[in-house]
């Protein structure tokens, strides 16, 4: 009998401490400014928070990023953009040339630390 009850406290253990580690839709991805002007070399930026803390995520990588006008069902009027350095914690800066005004999607892909899995998001912007 005491050994069912060893057995059902490291369980209890094990599950408490699986239940506390974070997960990847503990992360939300929000723009700084939804409003961008439409132009050459336009600054954008993405806040990442952790919604369970409400703190946010330095040092996460972030991969994978397109920059897109599928909210204008236009997915493959696609632009470059490139990283620019940021001050802010927990906020990462972009510059892209804004060809047409309207809804452009920012999907991202990031290695959050203390994350194993990848967390991924779609942050839309509307350029004026």
């Amino acid at each position: 009998m005491t050994r069912f009850y060893m057995l059902l406290t490291a369980l209890a253990v094990g599950v408490s401490a699986a239940a506390a580690v974070a997960a990847p839709n503990d992360y939300v991805f929000e723009p700084v400014a939804a409003d961008v002007r439409h132009g050459k070399d336009i600054a954008f930026a993405v806040r990442i928070r952790n919604k369970v803390t409400g703190k946010p995520v330095e040092g996460a990588v972030l991969f994978r990023t397109r920059l897109d006008m599928s909210p204008d069902s236009m997915a493959e009027m696609t632009t470059k953009h490139s990283a620019v350095p940021s001050s802010e914690p927990g906020v990462y800066t972009f510059k892209a040339d804004f060809t047409m005004a309207g809804g452009w999607a920012f999907k991202v892909m990031a290695k959050v630390p203390g994350e194993s899995e990848t967390v991924q998001a779609t942050v839309v912007f509307n350029a004026k």
